[in-house]
């Protein structure tokens, strides 16, 4: 203990002699391990963190799906989960929930929440207690039972001040009084973001076997395993499909782990973004052996005077170590530093509220983390300078003058750490190419509508004012009129569901002419309802045939359909007239006519083409919830009082919500590949510069050694260009070295990488010729600095030079 210690202070001495040195090292390390503790942090928040729940290990997220029509995931339809929950032997208990949006009034400006529609036992499943008062009783999860209610910690101190007597108190939400029965402890949100919860209350005619949408959660019992529990559900799903032949031919059942649920969409991308701060590392790692290797040959004597006092050689490689790892303890702390603010910066740059459950702070697996890759960074490039320093023939190098035969070995060593960080670099540079030709490409891409000038807004209808739909229908007839009769309007329309906003609501068809054989041959459509008017409003041109009226609520019921149905079913005549109805045939749905064609939308993500979309008339189905468009010649924003005040002219008590430019809308659909491509963008840049000064001070360093040589050539009648030829040739030479290497790297890494590419090719021709030019223009500039310098060697300076 009492040598560590000795060797530490000796290392921290000769740290501080060279200031320079060690600032450069240090920041460099700090760089690479700072990116690398921002992304783990990612990692171990969305990936490696429980759920926030006791034994989370025992909690599964089932879902329903019909692998033959290609639908994944559909949501969990009522009735089934009904017998989910009698059939089953595996689960401790199911509970189901659903999205909820209550407008709270009377208790201040009106607000509109989110929360959740929860079934009894849910909370239970979970082993969240709450932190006020009790849960739902099974009584109260039924339908035309009393409503109550219960509140989110974050709403019971910002809306009721933590007023501890808030239990049994009467709350105005969708303009019914909800009875507070509980409070739940801070930081719970179940499913992500709620902030109350109600009772589910749902029934078999409410919620038949043909809606699907509900989520639902289960605890294993003790001693079974997922394996078991999947076995047991197909086996129910079997029974279920065997029953219900019509609802239910082709439907599975989808049993996974719940955090693996959650998790599963951002695994591959972050494994992939710590991938390329682990390339950041190693190219960091590189540079300081670098540094380490040419302050080794300022060292010589002192290792020899050392060695020849009788240090061991082992000795001799602890003191370097340790001197290694005391820069990387120290670069580790300053990356910690930097890892917290970049942290910050990049949630600051998540437009999203994020899942209650993902928590980014410092713990105890970031610092360990840090602590981690510290050490073995101080590791890493240390042991080759501490070796080639300890190589050394102590008779040359004690003599005045005299020259190490370790020499040539470390200039070797320079050259290939120049060439691994060029390499390195370029496939740095490749995967952010890609990233960046993929996102441009996805910026340009039709989302079938034109969203300047369009401003949205969403509203929701309480069911207790406007129980009829004959309300609702007149309240948004009214509204529209008044929208589009504001100074600036160009027109005005309504939609239930907002286009690129992550939402679909999917239904099967059947399409008169078309005979389907099962229920599991029948095709899942987007379907949507819309105001007279939306088309225009949104920029979705119409095709063929016409637009909604307000008189399309009575018979004979019409629709329209996208061109993509359209093209499908009758690719060489017209769509209008033609009939279709909703369901597969046994549900006896009624038919409704095509009376228009429009342009296919994209409705859930810019890059994903939604499935063949049909739209009702909002007269039809008079929904309580609406995103309501206005476009404008002017600037959008200018409409948001003058809306508000058209709709609280008509209700003073709606909340209004969602108010966004529909450019915005566009943007936000495609938020992740744009951090996804800046982080890249950003780690490659870094990375890049650490492979240049690599480069600039390996050539820099030799033309220090071969001053003498230079002189000699430049006295013997060599020109300005010869010299400049010979030290930039050897530079240019490492770099083209780097460069093919890296070319072989890249075509086999960044096919890891294809899940975050559009419409781009892993090995795309452009991308990397085009990086391999700008990797060598960087290297030119490099090498021409030293280069330069050397066709300004003094020939009488030069040959006295040692």
């Amino acid at each position: 203990m009492n040598t560590l210690w000795q060797d530490l202070r000796y290392g921290a001495r000769m740290l501080t002699k060279r200031p320079s040195f060690t600032v450069v090292a240090v920041i460099t390390l700090a760089l690479g391990i700072g990116a690398n503790t921002t992304i783990f942090s990612f990692v171990n928040g969305i990936l490696l963190r429980s759920l926030p729940y006791p034994q989370p290990e025992r909690l599964v997220a089932l879902d329903e799906n019909a692998l033959k029509r290609g639908v994944t995931s559909m949501g969990v339809s009522f009735p089934n989960f009904l017998d989910w929950r009698e059939q089953n032997r595996v689960f401790e208990d199911i509970a189901a929930y659903g999205g909820s949006g209550l407008a709270l009034t009377g208790a201040g400006e009106p607000e509109q929440l989110e929360g959740a529609e929860i079934s009894h036992g849910l909370l239970e499943i979970l082993r969240v207690p709450p932190l006020l008062g009790r849960t739902f009783t099974a009584e109260e999860d039924r339908p035309k039972s009393d409503d109550v209610v219960i509140l989110s910690y974050g709403l019971w101190q910002r809306r009721f001040a933590g007023d501890a007597g808030i239990v049994g108190q009467k709350l105005n939400l969708n303009g019914r009084p909800y009875t507070v029965i509980g409070v739940m402890p801070e930081g719970f949100r179940f499913p992500q973001v709620a902030e109350y919860w109600v009772p589910l209350a749902l029934n078999t005619q409410m919620y038949t076997r043909n809606d699907h949408g509900l989520g639902a959660v289960a605890r294993l019992k003790d001693g079974v395993s997922l394996e078991q529990a999947r076995a047991e559900m197909n086996d129910i799903a079997a029974r279920i499909e065997e029953q219900n032949p019509v609802t239910n031919e082709g439907l599975g059942v989808s049993v996974n782990g719940m955090h693996d649920t959650l998790a599963g969409d951002y695994r591959q991308a972050l494994l992939i973004l710590l991938s390329v701060v682990g390339l950041v590392l190693l190219v960091a790692c590189a540079n300081v052996a670098n540094l380490m290797l040419v302050r080794a040959t300022t060292r010589q004597k002192e290792i020899a005077i050392r060695a020849a006092m009788g240090a061991s050689r082992w000795r001799i490689t602890r003191q370097l170590l340790t001197e290694s790892i005391l820069l990387g303890a120290a670069g580790g702390a300053l990356g910690l530093l930097i890892a917290v603010w970049g942290l910050d910066l990049l949630l600051a740059a998540i437009p999203i509220k994020l899942p209650f459950w993902m928590k980014f702070d410092l713990d105890w697996r970031v610092l360990g983390f840090t602590l981690g890759i510290s050490l073995l960074t101080g590791l890493a490039f240390g042991v080759l300078p501490a070796l080639h320093a300890t190589r050394t023939n102590l008779n040359e190098t004690l003599k005045e003058g005299g020259r190490s035969s370790a020499g040539a070995g470390r200039q070797r060593s320079r050259s290939l750490l120049v060439v691994a960080e060029i390499a390195l670099s370029l496939v740095l540079l490749v995967g952010a190419g890609l990233m960046m030709r993929s996102f441009v490409r996805l910026q340009h891409i039709n989302p079938g509508l034109n969203p300047a000038g369009v401003l949205t807004m969403r509203i929701n209808l309480p069911q207790s004012k406007y129980r009829e739909a004959a309300q609702r229908a007149d309240f948004y007839r009214q509204l529209m009129a008044r929208l589009r009769a504001l100074p600036g309007v160009e027109a005005a329309g309504g939609t239930v569901t907002l286009p690129l906003s992550g939402f679909t609501w999917g239904r099967s068809l059947t399409v008169e002419g078309f005979p389907i054989l099962s229920v599991g041959q029948a095709p899942f459509i987007q379907h949507n309802v819309v105001t007279p008017g939306y088309f225009r409003t949104m920029g979705i041109p119409l095709l063929e045939g016409r637009d909604f009226n307000d008189s399309d609520a009575a018979e004979p019921k019409v629709t329209i359909v996208d061109e993509r149905l359209a093209r499908e079913y009758w690719p060489n005549e017209s769509a209008v007239g033609k009939r279709i109805r909703f369901g597969p045939p046994e549900d006896n749905e009624p038919w409704h006519t095509i009376v228009g064609v429009v342009g296919a939308v994209r409705h859930q993500r810019l890059e994903a083409v939604t499935r063949n979309s049909v739209y009702l008339p909002h007269g039809e189905i008079p929904v309580s919830a609406v995103f309501l468009t206005v476009r404008t010649s002017a600037k959008p924003e200018s409409l948001v009082e003058p809306m508000r005040e058209q709709i609280h002219a008509l209700d003073p008590d709606l909340p209004i919500t969602s108010v966004r430019k529909m450019e915005d809308v566009v943007a936000l659909s495609i938020w992740q590949p744009r951090i996804y491509t800046i982080l890249f963008g950003v780690f490659a840049a870094v990375a890049l510069l650490l492979a240049a000064i690599g480069l600039y001070g390996v050539m820099a360093y030799t033309v220090t050694i071969r001053t003498h040589e230079i002189g000699l050539r430049v006295a013997l009648g060599a020109q300005r260009g010869d010299v400049l030829r010979l030290v930039a040739g050897q530079g240019v030479k490492l770099a083209l070295t780097g460069v093919a290497s890296g070319l072989v790297a890249a075509l086999l890494l960044t096919r890891l990488m294809e899940s975050l590419l559009y419409s781009t090719s892993a090995s795309d021709p452009l991308t990397f010729a085009g990086i391999s030019v700008l990797l060598m223009l960087v290297a030119l500039v490099a090498c021409y600095v030293p280069a330069r310098r050397a066709t300004k060697v003094d020939p009488m300076v030069a040959l006295r030079y040692e």
